[in-house]
């Protein structure tokens, strides 16, 4: 009780010394008090007259900007030092009421909702979780670290992906530019002119920006296998693979480069695809891994491929990688795999062949009529090729896809060469009828 006394006479008496410090606009004078008093508090253990004092000292009339910030920042120092679970929140909470609306100390305020969210976590409050990490806009924060600022969006990214909000998860990734991890970090900081911001150092926890770079793609890779999309997690994967340290270390790029094989073998065929399958095929590394070298090279040449024995080769691989391919999605991608060899195949026929029978069609198809129909009709629907089923005489006639410049520069040709053919034809008519002109006069 003596000890309480003390306290209290203490802070009274530097309360007393704050006040006068105030309202002469002392701001050093004014910062010592505010930050003596929380030291007294802090020593003491006691943190309700400490959550109390933060309080008070935040709402006496007048009070100075630098002062509250100091006292933001020193009580932040004291909230891993709290003797339970519910001092700490009881802290943060306070400190958060009171840089609330307060932009000179908004990253403070960030730091302290990201440090309340990861606690709401781990009790397994995910939705809490995501929605106080979701108050906080970052990108507009001008004096908080690049990194910082990533590895915040990163966060609230990923606590939506856990919380299975796949639409506002997309939306928040959208707000880093995936450019922003090709930055040149070794190039020297310039020094800020006058009158700028002045960004702060960020926090000895937060990533650097490539280990940013692959938690990022990660967290992509995730969103991207809920929509099925193979081409952008192969491209997500591609963008991990060209880390440098992930590079030089064949422990790590070689499970990645296989995972590339695998989603370029289940992406549709359209040009990014393709550029990729070949970009691919000329990395050097893929010779460490011939199998699958052999499985890209197959797609490349435009051959049939039979699809049991493409099968049976890799059935053993694929089988592995089903933990790659999202666990449950494993039956669907290996239906999506001979989806994709299928429709690798009915391309090569329509390169060879101009018209050609359906029942030859689902011969080299290995399929039914009917099946090999259903897979052309697809093929046609979503523009893979352009192509017309003769139902009852049971032909297919491949056709090359003509854009309208196409068509009418074709007809200017003809056009050209008509006119070539009468222009001709008129000058050896003249010819002829002055040669018959000089015979006439002999």
């Amino acid at each position: 009780m003596e000890g309480g006394g003390n306290l209290e006479a203490a802070i009274e008496q530097l309360l007393n010394v704050e006040k006068q410090m105030r309202l002469a606009g002392d701001v050093a004078g004014t910062k010592k008090a505010v930050t003596d008093i929380l030291l007294l508090c802090f020593e003491a253990r006691a943190w309700t007259t400490l959550n109390d004092q933060i309080v008070l000292l935040s709402k006496r009339r007048g009070q100075l900007k630098q002062a509250v910030t100091a006292m933001v920042q020193q009580a932040m120092q004291y909230i891993d030092e709290t003797p339970d679970l519910e001092s700490r929140i009881e802290l943060i909470k306070t400190l958060n009421n009171v840089s609330a609306g307060k932009i000179y100390v908004e990253i403070e305020r960030a730091r302290l909702i990201k440090k309340l969210a990861k606690i709401k976590e781990e009790q397994g409050l995910i939705a809490e979780a995501a929605d106080l990490m979701q108050e906080i806009a970052v990108e507009t924060f001008g004096a908080m670290a690049k990194t910082e600022k990533i590895a915040f969006i990163l966060e609230q990214v990923r606590l939506c992906l856990d919380r299975q909000d796949y639409v506002r998860a997309q939306i928040l990734s959208r707000k880093i530019s995936p450019r922003v991890f090709d930055a040149d970090t070794s190039k020297e900081k310039k020094k800020p002119k006058e009158g700028d911001n002045i960004v702060e150092e960020p926090p000895a926890d937060i990533p650097s920006l490539l280990e940013l770079k692959r938690i990022y793609y990660e967290l992509m890779i995730r969103y991207y296998t809920h929509n099925n999309d193979y081409l952008e997690i192969c491209r997500c994967y591609k963008a991990i693979y060209d880390i440098p340290s992930v590079k030089e270390n064949p422990v790590q790029w070689i499970p990645i480069l296989r995972k590339i094989c695998w989603y370029l073998v289940l992406s549709p065929h359209d040009p990014m695809q393709s550029s990729l399958l070949n970009s691919t095929l000329e990395d050097k590394n893929l010779s460490e891994i011939q199998n699958f070298r052999s499985l890209l090279k197959q797609l490349v040449t435009m051959e049939v491929i039979q699809w049991t024995s493409l099968w049976d080769t890799y059935k053993n691989d694929f089988e592995n990688e089903k933990s790659m391919l999202g666990g449950d999605l494993g039956d669907k991608a290996a239906e999506d795999l001979r989806q994709r060899i299928i429709e690798h195949n009915i391309l090569v026929v329509s390169k060879y062949y101009s018209r050609i029978s359906l029942k030859r069609l689902s011969e080299l198809l290995c399929l039914s009529i009917q099946e090999a129909e259903k897979h052309l009709s697809e093929m046609v629907v979503s523009k893979a090729l352009v192509a017309k089923i003769d139902r009852p005489m049971g032909i297919v006639c491949f056709q090359t896809a003509k854009d309208s410049n196409a068509i009418l520069n074709s007809w200017s040709m003809n056009l050209e060469k008509l006119l070539d053919l009468v222009e001709k034809s008129c000058h050896q008519i003249h010819k002829e009828t002055m040669v018959h002109k000089a015979a006439l006069k002999v």
